[in-house]
Formats: structure tokens, sequence, C-alpha cells
């Protein structure tokens, strides 16, 4: 939930002093880095496949499907007391007054849970695989709001990764009926297609918004505030989307939704405890790769996992992989590696940019 552009922790020689994992030899440096990866991986599959097999034996509840995507975030409390960041008095006194930064943490809360409920109507009426695909067009809203909003430079790698990408979501746009779960028509399978693609295009507004709230508002970009910013926006949009589940009069269809599920009551709380579970353990990759490399890194890895998902996919959850299919899931793979190739060029400028002008080494690490 970080932006893609630029590294929220600057990892130079003042700031590395005092970071909590400055001491660290190598080896180990990696060893959390791969288990951050570990936990972003595993956590975004599982959480989609899980959501999935939860329509598929019978579960019908938009809202619940939208509740469990943050209703665990109290799990986000255990790094954020055993890892705090520095405190540093200076920067604290820049901060924003509590009143603005509640209200930033409301409205982005609030366009998570309305993100969300996007996000599990396109998993009701998509199979696993392909809704992991057409996730994937976010690099290219990352792209294009980039560039109106963060001065991002439109290059011809760039523009690649966009019109691949783009292809690679109309060619499931207009893929075969076998694709579609069945009772799934084909009115329902369109409405999934486009609510999946405004999440996409939502997710890609979020991280840009919270780049902006952290370059202007809160002032200081530690792990700490980074955390922060994950718990108190999932805090609002589990609120949000438990008023949903209410005002909808979902709630009322839940006792009889967990006697018809088809893998037995206990397999139908397990199904949505370990979704929920699952999704803030990718939270917590995602901001441990934040902390200990960059937010590139950490949208880089999030967004391979988009790939990965699909092959998991078909394995657990037997979905079909037609030939359409494994030409958009190849085209969305060169259109990320374009994308994160151009990525990686700028930060490596961005990082060799100050030692032109600087003689003075700047201590970083670089994935």
């Amino acid at each position: 939930m970080t932006d893609n552009q630029q590294p929220i922790l600057r990892k130079d020689s003042t700031s590395n002093a005092q970071h909590p994992l400055a001491k660290l030899n190598r080896l180990h440096f990696w060893l959390l880095v791969a288990l951050n990866i570990f936990f972003l991986l595993v956590g975004q599959a599982a959480a989609v496949i899980l959501g999935r097999f939860y329509y598929e034996k019978g579960g019908n509840s938009k809202w619940m499907a939208t509740v469990i995507q943050t209703a665990a975030f109290p799990i986000l409390f255990i790094p954020y007391f055993f890892i705090s960041s520095p405190q540093n008095h200076s920067e604290g006194s820049t901060r924003s007054s509590i009143i603005t930064v509640s209200i930033i943490y409301f409205v982005i809360g609030a366009l998570v849970a309305g993100d969300n409920m996007l996000y599990s109507i396109g998993l009701l009426y998509l199979s696993a695989s392909t809704y992991s695909l057409i996730c994937a067009t976010q690099l290219v809203f990352s792209a294009v709001l980039s560039f109106f909003l963060n001065h991002q430079k439109f290059t011809a790698l760039i523009m690649n990764s966009v019109v691949v990408l783009s292809l690679s979501a109309s060619l499931l746009a207009v893929n075969d009926d076998s694709d579609k779960p069945v009772g799934v028509t084909k009115s329902k399978y369109v409405i999934g297609f486009l609510a999946t693609l405004a999440a996409s295009a939502m997710y890609a507004l979020l991280l840009s918004l919270m780049q902006l709230s952290f370059q202007k508002v809160l002032k200081k970009e530690t792990f700490s505030v980074v955390l922060e910013m994950q718990i108190y926006t999932a805090l609002v949009a589990t609120g949000v989307s438990i008023v949903g589940l209410f005002a909808s009069g979902e709630w009322k269809t839940l006792q009889g939704e967990m006697g018809s599920f088809t893998a037995g009551k206990l397999a139908y709380v397990m199904t949505l405890v370990w979704t929920a579970i699952a999704w803030q353990i990718c939270s917590v990759g995602v901001v441990g790769l934040v902390f200990v490399v960059s937010s590139l890194f950490s949208n880089v890895i999030s967004t391979l996992s988009l790939a990965i998902t699909p092959i998991a996919a078909v394995v657990i959850l037997h979905d079909k992989m037609n030939g359409v299919k494994i030409i958009a899931m190849l085209m969305a793979i060169w259109g990320f590696c374009t994308y994160i190739y151009q990525n990686y060029v700028d930060d490596l400028k961005a990082r060799n940019a100050p030692s032109a002008v600087d003689d003075a080494p700047r201590q970083s690490r670089s994935c």
C-alpha cells in the first residue's frame, strides 16, 4: 500500500546510522528480505484462492468478502510494537495536526473499503486466475496516474508495458465461456471484469494519494508511520465495510449461508478467518519490504504475485487454462518485466545522482 515510484525509506548514510537493521550482516539482511517476500507472495495468493473457494462452496455475501480483507488488521500491531522506528524530535515537530492526519486516514480508509468491494465483486464473477491477471493492469493505471500526479516520465518501456498489459486485459475480456465460474452468465462476467478493472484503477489512485500524503502531510517516512497508515486506514475500511454489511441486509443471510456451505460450517468459519489472516500476512510482507528495501521493490513483488496466483489457481482450484489465458498471462509477464526494468533504471539513476554532486559515499541497499 505504498507508492511505486519513490522509496519510502531513504537509506542514506545518515539514516543508516540509526536504522534498526543497519547492524545486520548481508546474510541476515537477505534472509529478512526472503521472509517478507514469502509473506507477500503466499499471503496474497492464499487470500485470492480462499476468497474464490468461499464463493464456490456457497458463500455469496459481497460485503462479508469485503470485511475480511481488512478485518484482521490488529495483526499489524505485532510488528508495530516489536520493530519501532527511532524517534526524531525535529521530524516529529513538522508533522501535521492530528485532525489533518485523521481526515487523511478516514478518506483513504473509505476509498480502501470501496476498492475492496469492487475486488469482491470481481472475484465473485471471475475465476481466480482471470481475476489475478486483470489485477495486473494496476501497473497501467499506476503509470498513467504517476504521469499526471507524480511527474513520472512516459518512456518507451513504460508505453510498451501499458500497451501490452492493455492488450492482455482485452484478450481476457473476449475470452470464451469456458472460463466463467459455474452459474455465472455472460453479463455477470462482464460486470466482474469491469469491477476488477475499476478496482485496479482505484488501487493505483490510492498508491498515488498515499505518496502525496507522505510527502506533503505526514513528512516522516519511517517504518512506524508506514505501519500506522496501514493500521488506521484498515480500521476505517473495516468499519465502513461493517456498516455496508448491515445497511445492505446481507448480515441476515449469513446464518443460512453458513448452513448451506457445502464444505461444512466449520470450513465456512475457517475460510473467512484464514482469508482475513492471509490478507494481513500479505500486508506484513508489503510493509516489511518497504522498510527493509524500498517501496518500489515491495510493489514489484506484489505485482509478481499476480502472475503466480493463476498458476496456483490452476493447481488448487482446477481453473481452466485455455490458449487465450496463457497468451494473456505471457503478455502480462512481459509487460510487467518492461515496467519493472524501467523503474529499476529510474531508481538506479536516482540513487547515483547525489554521488555525482557530493563525493561522500551514500550507503543503500539496492535490490
